[in-house]
């Protein structure tokens, strides 16, 4: 089974070198193999372009519908790994859109990539299967607040939040755009036991401006209910762009 991805601006696959910019790993030299599809519907979503294609009538703040045959790629397992290869990082972020859709095509490719540490960028309601999972050094989990427009019976999976919880190598990342926020995680926290040196809390932005601006509220959050403060550095570097 081919996997499915998102394109860059010339209509390649979005794979591409450059330094991780949320979370534990944050500065980190990767790739990046960025998929296509997902099954929440974030408003403020900054890579729509994986899955707001024509005809799909969830909400999304820019109002923008992408040509689905413009925006996806297929390739098979065999093709992506040499593009990781040739790209010469010990470091692989496979992010989407939701990437454990699509479970097999990716165990089967991580197979043939049997020296890179790899991470999974999930909005935590999918389950990799044991085959992949195997192969997982870090999950990146980004439960979805209320402010994103999906609702909580779709986006916060008991069953899957419990299992989450307890793996050691899942770390949680909240995005955040209002201080009142802050009490939907404390309530997460409280429910699922997540260790508070795990819990990152992110600034909900798309250029630096806004970013800082929300940090300067965020940060003392943090410190108050000892989370960890993740910024977004690839925004500051390159902006909010594909392949970046």
């Amino acid at each position: 089974m081919p996997l499915v991805l998102a394109t860059d601006d010339d209509g390649g696959p979005e794979i591409f070198a450059s330094v991780q910019g949320e979370g534990p790993s944050a500065g980190m030299p990767c790739t990046f193999v960025r998929l296509s599809r997902c099954n929440l519907a974030c408003v403020w979503c900054d890579t729509a372009y994986t899955w707001h294609f024509e005809g799909d009538d969830r909400p999304h703040r820019g109002g923008i519908e992408f040509e689905r045959k413009a925006n996806q790629v297929t390739l098979d397992e065999a093709e992506v790994a040499a593009r990781i290869t040739a790209l010469g990082q010990k470091r692989l972020v496979i992010t989407g859109g939701e990437p454990l859709l699509q479970a097999p095509a990716l165990a089967k490719l991580l197979e043939l990539l049997p020296d890179v540490t790899v991470e999974i960028e999930t909005n935590g309601t999918t389950k990799a299967s044991a085959t992949l999972d195997i192969r997982i050094d870090q999950f990146n989990v980004s439960p979805k607040l209320a402010h994103s427009g999906n609702p909580a019976e779709l986006a916060l999976l008991p069953e899957r939040l419990d299992a989450y919880a307890t793996d050691p190598r899942a770390w949680f990342k909240f995005v955040v755009a209002e201080p009142s926020d802050i009490d939907e995680v404390l309530a997460l926290r409280d429910r699922y036991r997540f260790r508070r040196d795990h819990v990152f809390l992110m600034p909900e932005g798309t250029d630096s401006e806004t970013l800082r601006g929300r940090e300067k509220w965020l940060a003392p959050l943090c410190v108050e209910h000892g989370f960890r403060m993740s910024d977004r550095l690839h925004i500051h570097l390159f902006g909010d762009t594909r392949g970046t």
